[in-house]
């Protein structure tokens, strides 16, 4: 607890799951808006250029409400910006490795003969998604060799998987993806995305809730103290929350092992940890009720300012101009949250 800044105060005009889960991950609950690791990614580079600069890992077997690929897009940044989805199993990037019959080196040959026609075309007509097109070519290429490394834990101590828990083995697992999260950002990779479904508890609560608690409270402790192990933590960012939370009161019939809670926008947690962030610290207050914030009301805009000021980056001056109009994650609002910053 003494390395999380649990801010209690976060509220959102989104009450159903499209609008809320997109507004939380684009800053607007109209789809199509560049998602925020995308934006990180234009705005800070590339730190590996043998891996993606934004991953993304969904846990395998979770029902729930559908997530899609709009939450990791690039919108009308360069498509070179956009997550790229890490797959469980034993290839987690789909068509990377070379058709039958294909060697590494004719797959170069190849390339280089495709760069030659890209560059002609991009001569007579510059254009960002040419350059991304080839940017994403020489990734995939590279990737070949990169992506076995990265996703083989064989080296990992048993230590480390002992701290991380027994689900950690199993590809696909909420326990595994944070293993894999950590080893990314070892190697530069600028923003690891992870999604847990399965939170959405109108009935059935009790033991839902305590299923997921079971699959993600061990496993996220671990990644932090396993960042702080390492003298990662300082300069790596976690966070963990969803796109609003839930009602103080049950929805359909209370029993004691069977009830639920509705959506709620109005006030709702989460908590960071590292990067900056202020450790041992609670931000914001509810009411008696937990139902409205009466304390230090943080909005997304305001979650998404302190996030990029939290990595550097100045909410107001990343903008990207596109049809006539200059946009920003925050849009023209969002104020950082002080209290939060160590």
């Amino acid at each position: 607890a003494d390395d999380l800044c649990l801010v209690r105060s976060m509220h959102t005009e989104a009450i159903n799951h499209g609008p809320g889960v997109t507004h939380m991950q684009t800053g607007s609950q109209f789809p199509g808006r560049p998602s925020i690791g995308a934006w990180l990614n234009y705005g800070l580079g590339r730190a590996n250029d043998n891996l993606p600069s934004f991953v993304v890992m969904v846990t395998k077997g979770k029902g729930g409400q559908p997530l899609v690929s709009r939450l990791w897009g690039s919108g009308f940044l360069p498509s070179e910006n956009q997550g790229v989805r890490f797959r469980s199993g034993a290839n987690p990037v789909l068509h990377l490795q070379n058709p039958s019959g294909i060697d590494r080196k004719s797959r170069r040959m190849m390339l280089d003969r495709l760069r030659e026609l890209h560059e002609l075309q991009l001569a007579g007509n510059p254009d960002a998604e040419i350059e991304s097109r080839i940017a994403q070519y020489e990734m995939a290429f590279r990737m070949q060799v990169s992506i076995p490394e990265v996703t083989d834990i064989s080296g990992e101590s048993e230590q480390v998987l002992k701290m991380y828990g027994d689900d950690v083995k199993k590809p696909g697992t909420f326990a595994a993806n944070c293993l894999q999260a950590r080893r990314l950002a070892e190697r530069g990779v600028r923003f690891i995305q992870l999604y847990h479904p399965g939170w959405d508890q109108h009935g059935g609560l009790p033991g839902g809730l305590r299923n997921q608690c079971r699959e993600t409270d061990q496993a996220s402790a671990a990644l932090v103290k396993d960042l702080k192990n390492r003298g990662m933590l300082d300069d790596t960012l976690v966070i963990w929350g969803g796109e609003f939370g839930r009602t103080n009161y049950c929805q359909g019939t209370l029993r004691k092992d069977n009830f639920g809670r509705d959506h709620h926008g109005r006030c709702f947690s989460f908590w960071m940890a590292g990067g900056g962030a202020k450790g041992g610290t609670v931000v914001g207050r509810t009411d008696d009720y937990g139902y409205n914030v009466v304390e230090d009301s943080v909005h997304v805009h305001d979650f998404h300012a302190t996030l990029l000021h939290l990595l550097g980056i100045d909410h107001e001056r990343l903008t990207f101009k596109y049809q006539g109009r200059y946009f920003r994650l925050t849009d023209v609002h969002g104020k950082v949250i002080q209290n939060a910053l160590a």
